[in-house]
């Protein structure tokens, strides 16, 4: 599990388009780091109240600090300014397109700290980059294997080389599902309890099969055959026959597999020449679909023949 270390230099580049972001002072302090993945206002400490001052996070300066702040002297101001900026603070960001005055400006750049303009109102603001720096700080790692949607299951499917793996996902890429990724899928923990698949922007709508070599899959099965990402629903194992021997023919017990802490759903499907591996998966995923909505097959008729067998001995 790896935790990136987020820069505002990172922030800038990957959320400037989404939150409309202007670097206008402060460019020399772009590898600043940002600790918290949240945002504040610093409306007390520019009034000089800093005992608790959030300052491992983004500041965000609304109308209300900046009336505050154009209200106070030149000379009261400035010292506001460099309390401020004494602090190991990311970034500041001025929120409804608000231009900071010369004297913020001057002190920024003295201090190396870069300073934003954006024109969402102030709460917009802090929603969006709240949810960015979220996604941004979440726990990131790397499965082997590749990722399939199948009607809105999310599948892994596993397996050594040579097996068939890339094979059975061109089969279901045939039958209409999306490609998330190909051999090597990047996995996300949102919220601490879901994981989210996707692949590597590099690679993203391509993928290698052995004998013809790297295809385009969006090029070749259309647009909807690609899905940028997409939640880890399920885990299949594609292994030898030979090296399953015991092959659970109900389907009763539960097997997990962990990612990134957390437990997802995991079956073993022995492969052997004859067997339809991608309609198998396909099933897998109906079948971890129904149980998603609350229904189990097989403890269905389970019950029914424990039910059936009470019965019976009451004759």
């Amino acid at each position: 599990m790896l935790r990136d270390t987020i820069t505002v230099e990172r922030f800038y580049t990957e959320q400037a388009g989404a939150l409309e972001l202007k670097l206008v002072a402060g460019a020399a302090g772009l590898k600043r780091i940002i600790r918290e993945p949240t945002v504040n206002r610093p409306g007390l400490a520019l009034a000089g109240f800093t005992r608790y001052f959030a300052s491992k996070r983004v500041q965000v300066i609304g109308n209300a600090e900046a009336t505050f702040l154009k209200s106070l002297p030149p000379e009261v101001r400035q010292t506001r300014y460099e309390d401020l900026f004494s602090y190991k603070i990311p970034c500041v960001v001025y929120s409804r397109d608000i231009q900071p005055d010369r004297l913020l400006l001057r002190t920024a750049e003295e201090a190396a700290v870069p300073v934003f303009v954006c024109p969402f109102i102030t709460m917009r603001f802090i929603n969006l980059a709240t949810l960015a720096l979220e996604l941004l700080f979440a726990p990131r790692g790397t499965d082997i294997g590749s990722m399939v949607d199948i009607l809105g299951v999310g599948v892994i499917v596993r397996g050594e080389s040579g097996i068939g793996k890339s094979e059975t996902v061109l089969a279901l890429i045939d039958r209409g599902y999306s490609l998330v990724s190909d051999d090597i899928t990047r996995v996300t923990l949102i919220d601490g309890r879901e994981i989210v698949g996707t692949s590597a922007e590099l690679t993203r709508n391509h993928m290698e099969v052995r004998g013809i070599g790297i295809i385009n899959v969006a090029a070749m099965f259309g647009v909807k055959s690609i899905r940028a990402e997409k939640r880890v629903d399920l885990v299949v194992s594609l292994r030898s026959w030979n090296e399953v021997p015991d092959v659970d023919r109900l389907g009763m017990e539960e097997e997990y597999v962990k990612i990134l802490g957390v437990d997802v759903p995991h079956i073993t499907i022995p492969v052997r020449p004859g067997r339809d591996l991608a309609r198998l998966i396909e099933v897998a995923a109906f079948q971890t679909k129904l149980k998603q909505s609350g229904y189990n097959a097989a403890r269905e008729l389970n019950e029914r023949l424990i039910a059936q067998m009470t019965g019976n001995n009451h004759l």
